[in-house]
């Protein structure tokens, strides 16, 4: 490997932290004017329009009926479960600050699932590091968010507990059965499967009103460009080349790096303790991924 392709591959998760981050950014733009499901249901749409451009200008190889089964599988976990489960968790009155925390857990469910199933084996180090960066992510949460008189509801509990278990499941799935699918195919299948679902859930639970600003027609275009598309082939890379544990690390990054956007762009408090609960963050990813 040449040294500028492998300082690209280096770079590859700081970039999709940086990309998963700006989508609670975008979310914030986006749903004053929009249903969660349905907003989820149009992204979902443009996002396999754009991936079938994709695979037709690279000629991306076609999946056999069992790979795209378990696309399918993994697309339902990983962007269905976890993308309905947050948004259904907040539109049912659990603050962004508590999804974020229970979501935040992530890291070290997968790390404990993928000991337990798939052998993979962490060091001491390394369980410092997750317990590390969890504690990191809940001081940041805790001390950027006013959570006095919260009520929190069966729906949202079970609807943030299913975020959780989707993203840390899926993960793990993609890890098992995704193994030699075509990034930019398998990226098509897994969004077929999530356009069902949410395409149920607005019926179900929605009227599907929109107000079509240009606020929301720019966060859009972001969120189905820089993330469904961008973010999400870097994951699936992600999950292919690495393990498991130290792949699910880098989520410790997004709060923190959301709240410095937050910051900047709404004025949100930074405080000093969020500040050293960062760099806690930091280290703790650090302890998971360094090789020695």
């Amino acid at each position: 490997m040449t040294g500028k392709r492998q300082t690209l591959v280096n770079l590859i998760p700081m970039i999709f932290v940086f990309l998963w981050s700006t989508g609670f950014i975008a979310a914030k733009y986006a749903l004053p004017f929009i249903e969660p499901f349905f907003f989820l249901f149009i992204r979902m749409v443009l996002s396999i329009a754009v991936f079938i451009l994709l695979c037709l200008y690279f000629r991306a190889d076609r999946l056999s009926p069992r790979q795209a089964g378990h696309q399918m599988v993994t697309g339902f976990l990983v962007h269905g479960a976890y993308l309905g489960g947050v948004f259904a968790a907040i539109k049912w009155g659990m603050p962004a600050g508590i999804t974020a925390i229970v979501v935040g857990v992530q890291p070290v469910l997968t790390a404990c699932l993928g000991w337990r199933f798939l052998g993979e084996r962490l060091r001491p180090r390394q369980w410092l590091g997750l317990g590390l960066g969890l504690a990191g992510v809940v001081t940041v949460l805790l001390s950027t968010q006013r959570q006095e008189g919260v009520v929190l509801t069966w729906p949202a509990v079970l609807a943030a507990i299913s975020a959780l278990v989707g993203i840390s499941l899926g993960t793990l799935y993609q890890k098992r059965f995704g193994g030699g699918t075509n990034l930019l195919a398998g990226s098509v299948w897994q969004y077929v499967s999530v356009a069902l679902l949410m395409a149920l859930m607005t019926w179900a639970f929605e009227v599907q009103e929109v107000v079509w600003d240009l606020q929301l027609i720019l966060a859009l275009g972001w969120l189905v460009l820089g993330i469904s598309v961008t973010a999400i082939l870097l994951l699936m890379y992600m999950i292919r080349e690495g393990a498991t544990a130290k792949v699910a690390s880098y989520f410790y990054l997004v709060p923190p790096v959301a709240s410095i956007e937050a910051w900047i762009l709404f004025g949100e408090s930074l405080s000093a303790v969020a500040i050293a609960a960062i760099a806690a963050t930091v280290l703790g990813v650090y302890l998971v991924v360094r090789r020695v």
